[in-house]
């Protein structure tokens, strides 16, 4: 196992709660109807091409265009998106700072559209503490492609093999360990602590 000099955090459901059904559950009080509309409509894979970095004008025009009466819920998900991040992982947010305050390099890794991520860095101040980010939706590629990975590395002079990864997303896990990082899979933070214990850091 190598020495780890970079420790790279993702953001989304390891550092900030996210979760669309948040607004929805007022929007759509109904739970078949809402259950549709979000696997139908406003589907994950429909949001992840913002994190690629297509504007949300466009995103909306082209679901409008295929469910036209379902116009208002369609441009409810950026209005409140808000609400879809309600609040911050206090634990895993203590690991962080505590490894930033131990003087350790610390960066983070997302995707994310890039607009909202700029609502979120103002909302969670500890977004503005490690040394730097890469947002999918500013880069225009999104994990776990492996370019995204080469990009971090390049841009915050990293070594790949000296480099620690934490995703709650197992395919992305896989992708920065297929770009030669070490990585482990969040699950909470009692376990990402232990995890970067075996890594030698103790918090």
């Amino acid at each position: 196992m190598n020495e780890i000099r970079h420790i790279v955090f993702d953001i989304g459901r390891v550092l900030i709660h996210y979760d669309p059904e948040i607004p929805y559950r007022r929007i759509i009080p109904d739970d078949e109807e809402r259950r549709w509309f979000l696997e139908t409509v406003c589907t994950g894979d429909w949001n992840v091409e913002q994190d690629r970095g297509r504007g949300w004008e466009e995103a909306e025009a082209l679901l409008i265009a295929e469910h036209p009466h379902e116009e208002d819920n369609i441009r409810a998900f950026r209005r409140n998106w808000h609400e879809m991040v309600p609040h911050a992982y206090d634990d895993s947010v203590t690991l962080l700072e505590k490894l930033i305050d131990n003087g350790h390099d610390v960066t983070m890794l997302t995707n994310f559209a890039a607009d909202t991520f700029a609502e979120a860095r103002k909302r969670f101040p500890f977004l503005n503490r490690p040394r730097g980010v890469t947002v999918s939706g500013e880069v225009g590629i999104i994990k776990p492609d492996r370019a995204i990975y080469d990009i971090h590395v390049e841009s915050f002079d990293l070594e790949p093999g000296a480099t620690l990864f934490i995703d709650d997303s197992e395919k992305n896990v896989e992708g920065a360990k297929s770009a030669g990082w070490q990585a482990v899979h969040f699950i909470d933070a009692e376990k990402l602590r232990q995890d970067l214990a075996a890594y030698g850091f103790s918090l």
